[in-house]
């Protein structure tokens, strides 16, 4: 029996995904949705959020979408822009958005691939990829995106411009389907420092022979 405890892995059945959503492994519904893992909380923005910090709450594990006291209303019109940074590099497969079934629900999505701190003004540019959306109110309508363009995705933002009809946007849950690897951006600083400072190397090099001399 006891090398059966740790076989609490995939083959567990379809949705026992608390292990695997931490080794990143396939198997288990859940386990697939779990980018929102992968987020830079601290510095996760949501633009035209009614309540503060609200926006933060939509993105939370596969389990969870169904808790409707979760949600992200917009303020002044029907537009919200997130902002999401992850801690290493995403390969971003696929889309989940949730809301009510009626006018607040989001009806378009525009998503840009690393560029920071995006305001409305940065979102009229041609976005990566944009989607139609259908009302989705228990999550099982998935939107793939366009793997090869989203293969290396450290920041990603997401538009909605409009929604179907009324005059603010309500989101319940939005889930990220895909792969994350470590960020390796600290060996780009080393090679930056040790470029900066080759002039300092070559004024050791000068004194170096007068040393031996004095010896």
């Amino acid at each position: 029996g006891a090398s059966m405890a740790q076989g609490h892995g995939p083959g567990h059945g379809p949705c026992c995904c608390c292990g695997a959503a931490e080794a990143g492994g396939g198997g288990g519904c859940g386990a697939a949705w779990g980018l929102f893992l992968r987020i830079d909380r601290q510095r996760l923005q949501c633009l035209n959020e009614r309540r503060e910090g609200s926006g933060a709450l939509v993105f939370r594990a596969w389990e969870e979408r169904g808790d409707r006291a979760q949600f992200v209303e917009s303020d002044d019109d029907e537009e919200l822009l997130f902002n999401v940074p992850f801690t290493g590099n995403v390969k971003l497969k696929g889309i989940m958005v949730m809301g009510e079934d009626d006018g607040t629900h989001p009806a378009e999505l525009r998503l840009f691939k690393n560029i920071p701190h995006m305001s409305f003004d940065d979102a009229a540019r041609e976005p990566d990829q944009m989607f139609t959306l259908n009302r989705d109110l228990t999550g099982e309508l998935e939107y793939p995106t366009k793997i090869a363009r989203f293969s290396n995705v450290h920041h990603l933002s997401m538009h909605f411009p409009k929604n179907f009809g009324a005059e603010t946007t309500k989101i319940f849950y939005i889930g990220l389907k895909g792969e994350w690897t470590e960020a390796h951006r600290h060996e780009v600083t080393i090679c930056n420092y040790e470029a900066s400072a080759n002039p300092a190397d070559h004024k050791l090099e000068q004194i170096t022979p007068q040393t031996h001399f004095i010896s």
